[in-house]
């Protein structure tokens, strides 16, 4: 990586998009600090630390890089986006319109869900923002005096600036995917979970040699671990049969469906994280975050927990594979482009096939998912210290997700410009 990373850099065009991609992190990184107007951000972090770190608000503020905890104007980061594109992609599949607009629209069409989603993004935004709001007010009611100032316009303020905030985000993503390297939105949520990298290795030299010793391999077999399923994939053989056109004979080539093992990234851990998280995030909101019932169900170290945890994620693995992959229609594309399976005929018998192959991988990526996701809550109730490491299976996931994605996008931009000997 470190010398993909080397080379591009020799390069005048990929180096005015390294920096492209740096500055823009840059800028976003200083509008994490930037406080909200009449907010006290030091009574909100102490209070986020103390009561809300095992909410769902938790996995918020680890993916804005703290600044949900500061209430900064980058505050609700780049989730208002992820949720708009999420449920556009959604509604594209239950809507028809949508559905011809992005299978048959091309490019314009591709423009118009583009555009449809950068309003739903301010409108997401401005109801999140609205919700921060009211939960800062219930805060400050209850005695914790969080908001400086009442009234509507220091109301009108605060969601607004939320708001707008989500706005930028958005748009900073958007320059990276257009002007810099790899996708903005991954570039800017590894730039999150990267910032809290200090504050872990502070903890971890706070610890004893060999706890801390125990941690770094760990880590770095997860981390091996993460990159050789990621890698991972299932190679259905294809063939095509030969077609006689005049005096020129097309297809009889030999090719593959590939199918990743991780079809579903890191989604699946994000939905059964929130759907998780939310029992505890009603019982902090109620004040009543003690009790036997609170630490054996609902707390995020439970053993209860951490078996819906791993269903919720087989769940959503399950779902994301529907979604993406079709077995009637890649079958149906197959035999239009006179492509078929060896051993099956076209149509149904070959859908039923990669039907059962899909569900097997479906099944094994959910294992890998369940396993990244929840060794750091095992590891933390086993090894003192490790609890307070803010190190999580999504964030691992995430890093050398955009980590990989990054280098072969450098990869692809040097092969294009037929540069010998810098991938040697």
């Amino acid at each position: 990586m470190f010398q993909t990373m080397r080379n591009a850099w020799q390069i005048p065009e990929l180096r005015k998009k390294l920096l492209f991609t740096l500055l823009i992190l840059l800028l976003y990184r200083v509008g994490n600090v930037i406080p909200v107007p009449y907010i006290d951000v030091a009574t909100l972090s102490n209070y986020f630390e103390t009561t809300l770190s095992t909410t769902i608000l938790g996995l918020y503020n680890a993916m804005s890089g703290s600044a949900f905890s500061q209430a900064t104007v980058f505050a609700l980061g780049i989730q208002p986006y992820i949720n708009a594109s999420i449920i556009i992609q959604l509604l594209t599949i239950a809507i028809p319109a949508l559905e011809r607009l992005a299978k048959e629209g091309g490019e314009e069409g591709k423009k118009k869900i583009e555009r449809i989603t950068r309003y739903s993004t301010v409108g997401l935004g401005l109801l999140m923002g609205w919700a921060y709001y009211m939960m800062l007010n219930n805060y400050s009611s209850s005695g914790f005096a969080i908001i400086t100032k009442s009234g509507f316009m220091p109301a009108l303020v605060i969601v607004l600036a939320f708001t707008a905030g989500s706005a930028v985000v958005m748009w900073l993503g958007e320059q990276i995917t257009e002007f810099g390297i790899g996708n903005g939105i991954s570039m800017i949520l590894f730039a999150n979970i990267i910032s809290s990298l200090p504050a872990t290795l502070n903890t971890l030299f706070g610890m004893t040699w060999w706890v801390a010793l125990l941690v770094v391999v760990a880590m770095a077999a997860l981390v091996l671990f993460i990159v050789f399923i990621n890698d991972a994939e299932r190679r259905i053989p294809i063939q095509y049969a030969k077609r006689v056109v005049g005096r020129k004979v097309y297809g009889g080539q030999n090719t593959n469906l590939p199918i990743k093992v991780s079809m579903s990234g890191v989604l699946p851990v994000i939905f059964a994280g929130s759907i998780c998280s939310l029992p505890a995030t009603v019982a902090t909101f109620m004040g009543k975050t003690s009790g036997w019932w609170y630490e054996n169900l609902w707390s995020s170290s439970s053993a209860v927990y951490c078996v819906m945890y791993g269903l919720m994620i087989f769940f959503f693995s399950w779902f994301y594979s529907t979604i993406q992959y079709d077995p009637v229609e890649i079958s149906n594309n197959l035999k239009k482009n006179g492509g078929f399976i060896p051993g099956f005929r076209p149509g149904k018998p070959t859908a039923d096939f990669i039907k059962k192959v899909i569900s097997k991988i479906v099944v094994f990526g959910a294992v890998y998912l369940a396993i990244v996701a929840l060794l750091p809550i095992v590891a933390g109730n086993l090894v003192d210290g490790v609890k307070n490491l803010s190190i999580g299976g999504t964030s691992v996931i995430i890093v050398v997700g955009v980590a990989l994605e990054t280098v072969k996008a450098l990869e692809a931009q040097m092969l294009m410009r037929h540069y010998k000997g810098f991938l040697d």
